[in-house]
């Protein structure tokens, strides 16, 4: 058997728990240590004060627009990857990847170049205050050096994922973690650079992960990326922007609803900001799980589609509903009873644990809705049914969350705030349900 049949066999007649743990475990992994890193970030930069802890807060938003950009290019090629590989088109699947990898490295210099110009509007505009800004500049640099970079390692990432080899995307993103884990060690306690030594390790983490994916795709993909494979033909790029453009949503509105809490925040002061810095890094570290199970599912879903296994696209959703659910709950409970503990690990004032301790709480019930509607969101945008998946990606961070903390700070001040996310997430999880019965009654 050639590697294709090997590679059809494998996505059509593996048993679909065994297949769908195989494929989220790695991701899951990789999520999980790559928010490890960014707690770690937090933790360091929080030893230095309140200020310099709320500007990693403020970068997390810009580094979500960029991966916004990655994930599009990346989950859209990757969708289509994984449909040519299942029609046994490896030309087909390599112009795919190659078209998105290249406008990916075009993409990533022209946010580099516009960033570093437009700097301090740009921080401005995602929130910094004036203490905040000197410090939020310092990481900005760090970070828009290696948007492109940061681009194209997604771009790797999802298609070495949609091509079934989610261990290999699992150990550039890991080792990339590890390097940032010890350079923060290194830069900010023993070289005493603060904000700036946070800022250079993340980067040289990005650089590293960036080759090591490179090595793996190079080495273990059936497509490949080259530049004869880049196409010439308009509708290939919309296709691949069409077929992504709900991980886009999703994480671009993601991005700015939180630069839109960072500004709601801002009245409160540093410390609330700085609270809500620790919360929505936890809140990730949660929700990576969640994701990362859904990732795994979306290369069964998008094969078995293709291949006209209906009815193992439906079991495998329900499987990874379940899946989702044991694991968010295993890391969400702990979290609402230790919330205090959790947030005092990252920042000893009181005035950020007061606020964060049930900020934190409060999100931890909100993320118990992601099993819902994160899997039938990543379901629909798996089988390129672009329009559905498009409105799920828009509900958690755009139509339910933008008007639920317009709306909660206006009424209640902070506490607003702090209550604004879980009330959105129960509301995303309610309007998901329709779609999950809407497909699990579908004719095979």
């Amino acid at each position: 058997m050639t590697e294709t049949e090997i590679y059809y066999e494998k996505m059509t007649k593996t048993p679909l728990t065994k297949l769908i743990v195989s494929l989220g475990i790695p991701t899951t992994i990789s999520m999980l240590v790559t928010n490890i890193y960014n707690m770690v970030d937090t933790y360091f930069v929080g030893t230095l004060g309140e200020s310099q802890q709320a500007a990693t807060g403020i970068l997390f938003t810009l580094q979500a627009i960029i991966q916004a950009i990655a994930f599009m290019l990346g989950q859209g090629s990757g969708s289509l990857v994984s449909k040519a590989l299942a029609d046994k088109n490896k030309d087909e699947a390599s112009e795919y990847v190659s078209t998105s990898f290249f406008t990916g490295v075009v993409i990533g210099l022209v946010l580099m170049v516009f960033g570093l110009i437009f700097l301090t509007p740009f921080m401005k505009l995602l929130g910094s205050t004036d203490t905040i800004l000197p410090y939020a500049k310092q990481y900005g640099v760090c970070v828009l050096i290696m948007c492109p970079v940061v681009v194209c390692s997604f771009i790797l990432n999802n298609n070495l994922r949609f091509e079934g080899k989610a261990f290999y995307a699992m150990i550039g993103l890991v080792s990339g973690a590890v390097v940032n884990i010890f350079g923060d060690y290194l830069l900010i306690k023993v070289f005493s650079l603060g904000v700036l030594g946070a800022g250079i390790a993340t980067a040289a983490s990005q650089f590293i992960s960036f080759l090591i994916l490179l090595y793996f795709f190079n080495k273990m993909a059936q497509s490949k990326i080259r530049l004869s494979y880049v196409s010439r033909k308009v509708k290939v790029y919309f296709t691949i922007c069409r077929v992504g453009f709900p991980a886009l949503i999703r994480q671009g509105l993601s991005s700015f609803s939180n630069g839109l809490l960072n500004n709601l925040t801002r009245p409160y002061g540093d410390a609330a900001i700085a609270a809500m810095s620790v919360v929505n890094r936890f809140s990730a570290f949660v929700m990576c799980v969640g994701l990362g199970v859904g990732q795994g599912f979306q290369p069964v879903a998008s094969f078995n589609y293709q291949a006209k296994e209906i009815k193992r696209v439906k079991k495998g959703l329900l499987v990874t509903m379940i899946i989702g659910t044991c694991c968010i709950y295993a890391l969400a409970i702990p979290g609402f009873f230790f919330a205090e503990d959790i947030v005092r690990l990252f920042q000893k004032s009181e005035d950020v644990v007061r606020i964060g301790k049930f900020a934190l709480r409060c999100a931890c019930g909100g993320v118990m809705c992601l099993p819902i509607s994160v899997p039938v969101n990543m379901l629909y945008q798996s089988i390129r049914k672009a329009g559905t998946a498009t409105f799920l990606s828009m509900l958690r961070s755009g139509l339910m969350f933008i008007p639920t903390v317009i709306i909660t700070t206006h009424l209640w001040g902070l506490t607003g705030v702090q209550i604004s996310q879980p009330i959105a997430d129960a509301g995303t999880a309610l309007l998901s349900i329709p779609f999950i019965i809407a497909f699990l009654r579908k004719k095979e």
